[in-house]
């Protein structure tokens, strides 16, 4: 969907080398008026209509600020085609610091929605009609679940080749290949070729510096993939790890979780990950690793009951190499001069 002279959103025309802020109305809540509020960053020049969207789940909120920093940045003043920000999908859910919405539904297991079912539904529709169908390509922006943190991570379609290259060139530490979920944002865009990269990092109801630092560059990273802002002299890329399968870890009991391994960290078949130990009692279970892999999500409470998912680890063979892109990214963390480039006056003239 190239970048026609008249875009047209929620009614309202965005004109060429203008920023504009769109507010679209949302289901009452108890009579009290409610938004949703965008931002349409539009170029002079022509070129693909994007998306970049955050807490679609209420109690994820890395995303908002990404796009806070992001929307900040004076290289957006070049851009080509037209960027949509929505920094707050699921309004509802972030007053009250909610994963869900006010009828306990999953905003991101409600797509694509009805006009006539439940309010999950009526948000999903609406934020599919008003924006994700005008676009070619969308990120969308997420943390782990409440009481869990994922490491910085890609997770796309990498089966789709033009999918794929800019999921390795977001640059976050690994890209995994996840299938879709019925009802999902990603899988209602896929069935209508629009594809989408969801990036997961940090942990609910927490700001983690480096997944915000990692998500701003990557996005910048993805648009001048895209041709939609200026490519700068070529640098070292950092090369993700590429994984297509991963598996939760479950507690086999019931106590506390005394865990000894840590996000990024590599593990061997039948490796200690963490021990579970009887609070009242002096028994020890252990858990080990069904494979060689990466850690890339893990929970942060240490009282677990016995199925609680409490390690997610992406296999992975070459662990040496693992250990080399973990701490590649571990000892490059983006500095605030990585940003400096695109702050500079001379890159706007």
């Amino acid at each position: 969907m190239a970048d026609t002279d008249k875009f047209i959103l929620a009614g309202v025309e965005i004109e060429k080398g203008s920023t504009t802020v769109v507010n679209i109305e949302l289901p009452k809540l108890y009579q009290t008026p409610t938004n949703l509020p965008i931002r349409v960053i539009r170029g002079k020049r022509k070129g693909p209509t994007i998306f970049i969207s955050a807490a679609i789940h209420g109690d994820e909120l890395n995303g908002i600020e990404i796009i806070r920093r992001f929307r900040k940045l004076n290289i957006l003043k070049r851009v080509k085609g037209t960027i949509i920000l929505i920094p707050i999908v699921n309004i509802y859910g972030v007053m009250t610091l909610s994963r869900y919405m006010p009828d306990r539904r999953d905003l991101n297991r409600s797509f694509p929605g009805t006009k006539r079912g439940s309010l999950a539904s009526r948000v999903a529709k609406i934020f599919y009609d008003e924006i994700v169908s005008k676009c070619d390509f969308g990120i969308d922006l997420h943390t782990a679940s409440i009481h869990k943190s994922n490491l910085p991570q890609i997770r796309a379609n990498i089966k789709d080749d033009f999918t794929f290259n800019l999921a390795k060139a977001f640059e976050a530490p690994v890209v995994l290949h996840s299938e879709l979920r019925d009802g999902s944002l990603r899988q209602i865009a896929q069935e209508s070729n629009i594809p989408i990269l969801l990036y997961e990092a940090g942990e609910a109801l927490r700001f983690d510096e480096t997944s915000i630092r990692i998500g701003v560059k990557g996005i910048i990273n993805v648009l001048r993939e895209l041709n939609m802002i200026p490519k700068t002299t070529v640098k070292r890329r950092r090369l993700p790890i590429i994984t297509r399968t991963s598996q939760w870890i479950r507690a086999t009991e019931s106590g506390i979780l005394r865990t000894i391994k840590a996000l990024g960290d590599t593990v061997h078949e039948g490796e200690i990950i963490a021990f579970i130990d009887e609070p009242l009692d002096d028994e020890v279970f252990e858990i080990k690793s069904p494979f060689d892999g990466v850690i890339i999500g893990k929970s942060e409470i240490p009282l677990v009951q016995e199925g609680d998912a409490i390690f997610h680890i992406a296999r992975f063979k070459n662990l040496e190499t693992a250990e080399n892109k973990i701490e590649y990214f571990s000892e490059n963390a983006i500095e605030e001069s990585e940003f400096l480039e695109l702050n500079l006056e001379e890159t706007i003239e």
